[in-house]
């Protein structure tokens, strides 16, 4: 699959915001745009860990699933449920997007774990009851 110009010239530029530690908000937000994404719909942004936010597109589809995004870095969790419970959580990354990495990996990961049960009701929530959620931020570290 060839990938556009302009998609190679905007990631290019998102290397270089995270290089210099450029946040880099703006600039997705107008790329989005100008570039007619699909994820220009609303964001509920549920978390907010450590500078990592957590959040999913309101125009989702299952698996359950949230992404994280840090500084221009993005990953997906999604959660597998049988019976009621969740039995497994595999981070992926994102096709096109640099995924999250070292230290804020292990920080989404661990953050999961400890949530997982509060993340999928929240997703509950919003898709299925269509109810707001509320955002939640969370600034000491999960041991």
């Amino acid at each position: 699959m060839l990938v556009p110009i302009w998609f190679v010239l905007i990631n290019k530029l998102f290397e270089i915001l995270a290089k210099y530690s450029i946040r880099s908000d703006v600039v997705y937000l107008f790329c989005e745009k100008c570039t007619n994404f699909e994820k220009t719909d609303t964001m509920p942004k549920i978390f907010e860990y450590l500078g990592i936010l957590i959040f999913f597109y309101s125009n989702e589809h299952e698996p359950i699933h949230v992404h994280g995004k840090h500084d221009g870095f993005e990953s997906k969790a999604e959660f597998y449920i049988i019976e009621g419970k969740i039995v497994e959580i595999k981070v992926k990354s994102i096709k096109w997007l640099r995924p999250l990495t070292g230290i804020k990996l292990k920080d989404f990961e661990a953050f999961l774990e400890k949530y997982s049960e509060n993340i999928v009701q929240k997703w509950i929530d919003y898709f299925v009851y269509h109810k707001d959620v509320e955002f939640e931020k969370i600034n000491t570290r999960i041991k």
